[in-house]
């Protein structure tokens, strides 16, 4: 199974069937446009267009194949010149929330050891990042791996980053752990983000890819199965 071939490497898709279309919408006036329909499936190509942000967010939350054709193709244009820089600073981000979770992680472990200078608490937070950023190279090479043997994709650069991005792009839900700075939550609320973000991971996946949902888990899977016991092994590393 494949991605549908069409011309035109960086035409926006329709939401519905995912074949490459000419143009979304033709524009009479400022605020007077017209939704092009798809000439596979005859549908509106995307009718995201006319959503509200939370509208669209909505239906990302409910895993919607149509809402992620529409923010990976048409609104983030993953794989074509136009998402360059992106994917470096959605690696960045994705990091830093890593970092985060694994420090509120610590956090708990090591609850009223307050008690930490100036330059311990540097060092933690270097430690931190180190782990969060040899977590996601692990995650990132095992994804790549994953997709390259077991749903035998074949790979390139740009293909590689499209697959990187729209992964990443899909963990959006990691922004609420931020909310943790503010309101108490139980340890259960990580485990129950992380499971929410592979679902969507997998959705994204399936999306750019155009394999069958479970092998695009399998990828997912261990993928975030070699970055958690990588962390296990880290958090029980005695640090000198």
């Amino acid at each position: 199974m494949g991605e549908p071939k069409t011309e035109g490497e960086e035409a926006p898709r329709c939401v519905g069937c995912g074949r490459r279309v000419k143009t979304l919408y033709v524009q009479y006036s400022p605020g007077n446009i017209r939704l092009m329909k798809c000439d596979n499936c005859k549908a509106v190509a995307d009718p995201y267009i006319e959503c509200e942000f939370m509208i669209i967010l909505l239906d990302l939350i409910l895993h919607k194949t149509r809402a992620y054709r529409h923010l990976l193709f048409n609104k983030l244009h993953i794989g074509s010149s136009l998402d360059k820089g992106l994917l470096y600073r959605s690696i960045l981000v994705h990091i830093v929330l890593d970092a985060f979770r694994i420090s509120v992680s610590k956090g708990k472990k090591a609850d009223g050891d307050s008690s930490r200078s100036m330059l311990s608490t540097i060092f933690n937070c270097s430690e931190v990042l180190g782990d969060a950023l040899l977590g996601n190279i692990i995650f990132m090479a095992m994804l790549l791996l994953g997709g390259r043997y077991l749903i035998k994709l074949s790979f390139d650069l740009t293909r590689s980053r499209e697959v990187l991005l729209a992964v990443i792009i899909s963990s959006y839900i990691k922004f609420f752990l931020l909310t943790m700075m503010v309101w108490e939550f139980p340890s259960s609320a990580i485990f129950i983000v992380e499971m929410f973000v592979l679902s969507s991971n997998v959705v994204a996946l399936r999306v750019v890819t155009w394999f069958p949902k479970a092998h695009c888990f399998g990828v997912c899977f261990a993928a975030h199965a070699a970055r958690y016991f990588t962390e296990i092994w880290l958090l029980h590393t005695p640090r000198a």
